[in-house]
């Protein structure tokens, strides 16, 4: 069934909050600008902790749901068995949790932290490419997975366990009532709102890769008109692809892009300096094991340099302004499997995959920096975008290196943004039950809506002024998390008759 009606009130605000929000970005970028880092900055030094301890939260209530008494419980029937292979499983929810962002990151993230390292390290030192090289892996690994395998499993158990006929936020909080009370529809509007200023983000920092890419290879210069048209293609591919459904459209495409991917990067550690990337990657996997708690709580109360709000921060953010799509989006396609084999599956098949990422791309980046081949950093600093771009095409078969990487970019882009045209159509419907989907045109509409606040972010410019869009968004999510948590836990007492 594929006409299902839509809830007019959720529908309804959540397109006017978009066109409030994306239209004065586009008509006033340049004066909104620095008010929007001011905004950032106040944010994350007043109330960065809470989402800190978010994440703190969201690992120690998900070891307790994997390898307590509920970890057993399977989500659905007793005699209900996956919908997917595990192979197509794990290559939707990557692709869906990661997105173009990783393929942003990954290559250039060490360059940040190389230059303005953290617990008072020299700059541009051994200790500094040592921390350099192990906080992406600590930003994107275990604390990312276990934000996004919270909601996943809280929504997963409401829909298929506790009959809710809900494919939304409201629904792990509120279960049945979600539809009817005013905190439901308020509830699945910040989530909406969340969503979008953090799909904006992703998209906002890919795009320029993906025009980059395609510079470098055609010999045009990039320019604005060219990012619009890149946001063009990728709206109209996801558009496409999420009109087809989770079969025909989307698990294709995130099965297509897993093989593509590990294709990409075994080229990188096969053709490139392959020592160097295995010899580091260990290295920075031990740093980070060694360090992580120390990481995790790391707040800097005294010396204020800024690291944990620009970084650690935003990412905790990044993270939970997507928890709750990436949420509905694994509920849909974890039917059949156990609360411990979603956790444990997304923490430990997630965090190998970026971890992949970060250790071959990135190490590869920082070796043509150590050698004085390429100063990737000042080019970062310049223009992060060309300097990727340039990074890959200095590869032996560079450009076809390239057509890959800029393939893959693409495909996590489109990949992404079919889960999340998919997750806010779901979120707009008045009722799902299993194996339901949302109407086709209310898929479509949301993948040309997501397409609208990137143009904004990019009209203004600048790192903050992205990082802002998604720190403001997770705020109330966050907040929200607490009770999602707390519904969840007594369905499972109640269910059980075990002690929580």
């Amino acid at each position: 069934m594929t006409g299902k009606p839509i809830d007019k009130t959720v529908f309804a605000l959540a397109v006017a909050t978009s066109l409030i929000v994306s239209v004065p970005l586009i008509v006033f970028s340049k004066s909104l600008g620095p008010g929007i880092v001011t905004l950032y900055d106040w944010t994350a030094f007043n109330l960065g902790i809470i989402y800190q301890w978010a994440a703190i939260g969201a690992m120690a209530v998900s070891a307790y749901l994997a390898f307590g008494p509920y970890g057993r419980i399977k989500l659905g029937g007793k005699t209900d068995e996956p919908d997917f292979s595990t192979l197509s499983w794990v290559a939707m929810l990557f692709t869906a949790g990661v997105g173009g962002g990783l393929l942003y990151w990954a290559g250039i993230e060490w360059t940040y932290y190389y230059e303005a390292p953290p617990f008072g390290a020299e700059p541009r030192s051994t200790e500094a490419i040592r921390w350099a090289t192990s906080y992406g892996l600590f930003h994107w690994g275990v604390s990312a997975w276990c934000i996004y395998g919270l909601p996943s499993v809280a929504l997963a158990y409401a829909f298929y366990n506790k009959g809710v006929p809900y494919l939304r936020f409201s629904a792990s909080i509120l279960g049945d009532k979600c539809a009817t009370s005013p905190w439901g529809k308020l509830i699945d509007l910040i989530f909406m709102i969340g969503l979008i200023g953090g799909a904006a983000t992703s998209l906002a920092l890919t795009v320029p890769v993906i025009s980059a890419g395609v510079a470098e290879l055609t010999g045009v210069a990039r320019s604005t008109v060219m990012d619009l048209v890149v946001i063009a293609v990728c709206v109209g591919l996801f558009g496409v692809t999420v009109y087809l459904g989770l079969e025909k459209g989307i698990k294709r495409l995130a099965d297509t892009n897993l093989w593509l991917a590990l294709l990409f990067l075994a080229f990188i550690l096969i053709v490139g300096p392959t020592g160097f990337i295995m010899t580091m990657g260990t290295e920075s996997l031990g740093h980070m094991a060694a360090n992580f708690f120390t990481m995790l709580t790391y707040t800097d109360p005294t010396d204020k340099t800024g690291f944990v709000q620009d970084w650690t921060i935003f990412y905790w953010a990044w993270w939970i302004a997507f928890a709750p799509f990436v949420g509905i989006f694994v509920t849909r396609i974890s039917r059949g499997r156990t609360i411990r084999q979603v956790l444990l599956g997304m923490s430990v098949f997630g965090s190998l995959g970026v971890w992949a990422f970060y250790i071959v791309f990135g190490n590869y980046a920082l070796y043509l920096e150590l050698t004085g081949e390429m100063p990737v950093v000042d080019m970062v600093q310049e223009d992060a975008a060309a300097a990727i771009a340039a990074v890959i095409a200095h590869l032996p078969f560079g450009k076809v290196a390239l057509a890959i990487f800029v393939t893959v970019t693409t495909v996590f882009v489109a990949t992404t943004y079919n889960s999340a045209s998919y997750t806010l159509a779901s979120a707009a419907t008045k009722s799902l039950h299993a194996g339901e989907d949302p109407a086709r045109w209310h898929r479509v509409f949301w993948a040309v809506v997501l397409g609208m606040l990137p143009v904004g972010l990019m009209f203004i410019g600048g790192l903050k002024v992205v990082q802002s869009a998604v720190l403001l968004a997770g705020l109330p999510i966050a907040i929200a998390g607490v009770f999602m948590v707390r519904s969840l836990l007594t369905w499972l007492k109640e269910d059980s008759g075990a002690s929580v």
